[in-house]
Order: structure tokens, then sequence, then C-alpha cells
């Protein structure tokens, strides 16, 4: 299992009742995250199991697994998920889904019929899931999921754009949860192959929007606190190669020298030479 399928799992475990939710149209009133890790000879692990009670106060096991790759043999390891679960809940329902995230064209079984045995549960193509429904929900985590949605026909770099403005809209007073969803959202872009530095995008959204006239008022306050902190700590390498792009984006947009200094906080005289260049 690669690292980036690891985070995903870790992303959708942190958002499960708004998959819950949206994806899997499950009104849930509680949810209760169960750890499951069976041995035989090998190791293995659900990707996510809860205990939940939906809106009915209905009780039963919610079992998700998260894929990003098409293997033929999902329903054989689909059963055997379930058969251990079953063992350690026998008198518990257990409702099975599975949701696929992945680049290529689902082709996944979702299914046996034998003469033995006819088991199925369901499964889910994000893909097939309409974008504008989830950017236009009030949650940040919905917003985070529209990323995996049909977006084939539409320009990618429109899209980040305005899934990132929802957050920071969503987010704008809380800045420790912002910079989580947009480390989500630069995860689940890796799944969708968008070559976009998601960083470099958010600060380009946010000189935007510091240029509205509703951000104007105590602007200079809020400038004055950068450049002091940018004096305490000086600027490190990455940020300082960041700001000198983000001040050749400046440049082409016909911004002056000093307003292009107010805003990424380089000195003048750096961005002098820069023009020359």
């Amino acid at each position: 299992m690669g690292q980036k399928d690891i985070i995903s799992k870790q992303i959708f475990k942190r958002i499960l009742i708004d998959v819950a939710t949206y994806i899997f149209k499950l009104q849930l009133e509680t949810v209760e995250l169960i750890e499951t890790e069976q041995q035989r000879i090998e190791d293995r692990r659900t990707d996510l199991v809860a205990r939940v009670k939906d809106s009915d106060g209905k009780a039963f096991i919610l079992h998700i697994e998260i894929q990003n790759q098409n293997q033929q043999d999902m329903p054989d390891r689909m059963l055997r998920y379930l058969t251990d679960i079953r063992l350690n809940y026998p008198d518990e329902e257990v409702f099975q889904y599975l949701l696929y995230i992945g680049k290529a064209t689902l082709t996944m079984p979702n299914n046996i019929q034998s003469a033995q045995l006819q088991y199925c549960y369901t499964v889910i193509d994000m893909h097939d899931m309409d974008y504008h429904f989830f950017i236009n929900q009030n949650s940040p985590d919905a917003i985070v999921m529209a990323l995996l949605c049909d977006i084939k026909a539409m320009d990618i770099k429109a899209v980040v754009h305005e899934i990132l403005t929802k957050l920071t809209t969503l987010l704008q007073n809380d800045s420790k949860r912002l910079r989580e969803y947009l480390s989500m959202v630069e995860i689940l872009a890796s799944n969708r192959n968008i070559n976009l530095d998601i960083q470099q995008e958010f600060e380009m959204l946010q000189i935007e929007i510091e240029k509205l006239p509703s951000f104007m008022i105590g602007q200079e306050k809020g400038m004055e606190k950068g450049m002091e902190k940018g004096m305490q700590k000086g600027m490190a390498a990455g940020a300082r190669e960041r700001a000198l792009l983000i001040a050749k984006q400046l440049m082409k947009k016909n911004l002056s020298l000093e307003e292009i200094a107010q805003i990424t906080g380089l000195d003048v005289a750096a961005l002098a030479s820069l023009d020359q260049e």
C-alpha cells in the first residue's frame, strides 16, 4: 500500500460523516470508529469501520473501503472483511461500501455470484458524482471532496481556484483549520494527478482577496505585522523564491514596485533588479 493511499484514507476517516451523508446518502446521528486488525497468515486492516446510528434510530456497523486502483479480486477481499467483522460483532448488522477515487475507469466487480454464494456490496465511483453539488455545500469537508468528482471537462486551475476560494471564505477566521484543509486538497489533488502548486495558488488567491474593498480596512496594519514578523524571523529560501515568483506575476499586472513590495515583503531594490531581467 503506497503512502499516498494511506494518507488519503486518513483524510476520509476524518470526514467520515460527510462521506456517509453526501456520497452514500446515510443520515447518521452518532458515529463510533472501530479499530480492526485481523491476523491469519498476513496482517490486514479494513479502511473505515464504525458503529453508527441513523436519523431513524437504526444502529448498524458501517464498513467503507477506499480504492484508487482497480483490483479484480476486490469482491473476495470485501467478503473476507465482512466475515471478520461479523465474527467480532455477530449480533450487529453490517453495511459495506466501496468508494473508488482512482484515475482509471472503474472496472472492478461488486459481487460474487456462484452456486454456493450470492454476495454483493455498494460501489460508488467519485467520477460519477456532481462537482457542483459538493462545491455548493456549506461544509469544508464536502468542498474538499469536490476535487474527486467529475471534473474532466472543466478547467483544472479554475476548479482549484474555486475550491480554495470556498475554503478561504468558510475558514477565514480559523487559519489552523484552513491550513489543514489545504493539505487535504494537496493530497487529494495528487490522486487526480493535478499538477498544480496548491500553496502557490492559495497565495495568489490571498493577493486577489486583499485587493478587494472589503479587505482594504486594516490592510496597512496587517502589512506592518507581516513585515515585522519577516524582519524578526527572516525569509526562508523557499518562501523568498515563491515571493519572487508572485512578484513576477504582479509585474505583468502593471502594479508599481512599491505596491508589489508591500504585498510580497520583498524590498524595492530586489524588485527593481527583477524587473530588469
